[in-house]
């Protein structure tokens, strides 16, 4: 185990970048003097296990004294690229030559997003965390370095931007801020409680609406910050992956609010996605593109790996946020036009808005990485997206179907089925490929004037919008 003093000579090289340098030692003597179990609740192991905040940056070295490293014979452990030029650590005997050399202890600093999995983090190593030193070169972020997956780059420095769009969508989002109990629902509770308030098919409708995104965004959010996060390395980007998750909270939230302020059976709603087939598919469709992203031994850096990181933006950004939400926006929507549960249409306008911006984030997020890498869209990748566009139109349609089996708001969900094509088409147009389905046109161009409005006055015009961060409604 490094001794305080060895760990003093480590920040004290790079003196600059040792930011909180006692809280770095504490972590790395915690590591090497922990087994696994004790260790389990530590922010080493959860750097290793879930390689976020804490995990980006870590290094591992093996020094002198430590426990025992892996069996002879056994394979090695892996050493990632950013490995191969350690630290030299300040001399502490002044007067040696440099032929005699230099400590065999070292600590380095990896800037990758991949830590190594906690039983190597304690096989006899050194964690140093990513803050408390860098790496050999000292020299700057620059803006060439830095790439939206396997990039070099640090990725604890936001600027120099190389990827403007992004910070202004970050800054877009943060001005169209907004809480769900701002709103006032008791024209919703009056409404809902009433016999004569709404008809048992509108109510079905709102019951399996909310069944659906009530598990939606939390699943987008689990996406988020247990896979997505920690694969993209431009920290402009991460930083409106931040913002986004925490909306997909705000939005969850939204939900959870209409669904106590109508009084609604929470065991029924919360469990839609278990019970209710049309919305069980539909996630049985999303939950294999987030086990991928999660899994810890998932890397990217091959064609293999980086398709399958690229399909599951492609899937999130376009399907989900994209498509398989936009029958229920209609659906609420459609209420709201109609003076009816004007609470709830409120939420998901603002909702709606938000959602827009994800999925037009997750574009460009999309399109960069094809041009970052051209090697992955290949003409076999293009045809798997495609595939993957019909089958969530299908599924998408069968959910409408179920949610509204009659006609009701003057609406149908044979109308559905041109307006989910529709939007596939925008879709996949939006990320290069061609129309899947020609001549479709929207059934419902009032919503596209809802995604276009620009004001500072609420649509059903219920109150004034009044955020200390801004109330323009942007949708770019």
């Amino acid at each position: 185990m490094l001794s305080w003093d060895e760990l003093d000579l480590a920040i004290a090289a790079h003196p600059a970048t040792a930011l909180p340098a006692r809280s770095g030692k504490r972590l790395a003597q915690t590591a090497i003097g922990s087994s696994l179990e004790s260790v389990e609740r530590t922010s080493v192991e959860y750097a290793a296990a879930t390689p976020l905040a804490y995990g980006e940056g870590m290094a591992l070295e093996s020094a002198p004294g430590s426990a025992p490293g892996p069996a002879p014979g056994s394979a090695p452990r892996p050493v990632l690229a950013s490995e191969s030029t350690p630290l030299p650590m300040p001399d502490p005997a002044p007067n040696r030559t440099a032929a005699q050399g230099r400590p065999a202890s070292r600590v380095a600093s990896v800037h990758s997003t991949h830590p190594m999995p906690p039983q190597q983090a304690l096989a006899g190593s050194v964690v140093a965390p990513a803050y408390s030193v860098v790496a050999a070169s000292d020299r700057r972020v620059r803006v060439e370095d830095k790439r939206i997956i396997n990039g070099a780059s640090d990725v604890n420095q936001l600027v120099p931007f190389k990827y403007k769009w992004a910070w202004e969508k970050y800054l877009a989002t943060c001005a169209n801020h907004w809480m769900p109990q701002e709103v006032n629902m008791s024209r919703d509770i009056s409404l809902w409680k009433s016999p004569q308030g709404l008809s048992e098919d509108e109510r079905r409708l709102v019951k399996r609406n909310l069944g659906f995104f009530v598990t939606a965004d939390s699943l987008a959010a689990n996406n988020i910050v247990l896979g997505t996060y920690r694969h993209i390395t431009a920290p402009e980007c991460r930083q409106f992956l931040l913002r986004q998750a925490f909306e997909e909270a705000i939005h969850t939230h939204a939900y959870q609010y209409i669904v106590e302020s109508l009084g609604l059976d929470e065991g029924e709603i919360f469990n839609a996605y278990h019970e209710v087939r049309s919305i069980r598919d539909k996630d049985e469709f999303l939950i294999p593109f987030i086990d991928t992203l999660t899994d810890p031994n998932f890397r990217t850096g091959t064609v293999e790996t980086d398709q399958a990181l690229l399909k599951s933006l492609i899937v999130f950004s376009c399907l989900m946020e994209g498509l398989f939400f936009y029958v229920g926006f209609v659906q609420i929507l459609a209420l709201g036009r109609q003076n009816k549960m004007t609470g709830a249409a409120e939420q998901y306008q603002y909702i709606l808005r938000d959602e827009s911006m994800h999925c037009n984030f997750g574009i460009d997020l999309v399109n960069t990485i094809k041009l970052e890498n051209p090697q992955l869209w290949t003409a076999e990748f293009r045809d798997e997206v495609r595939k993957l566009f019909v089958r969530a139109v299908e599924l998408e349609y069968a959910y409408a179907e179920d949610t509204m089996p009659r006609g009701v708001l003057g609406l149908n969900a044979a109308m559905f089925k041109g307006y989910l094509r529709f939007i596939a088409n925008r879709r996949a147009q939006q990320i290069g490929l061609d129309a899947l389905f020609p001549l479709e046109e929207n059934p419902f161009p009032w919503m596209s004037e809802m995604i276009d409005l620009k004001k500072e006055r609420n649509f059903f015009e219920t109150r004034v919008i009044e955020y200390q961060t801004g109330g323009a409604l942007s949708w770019d």
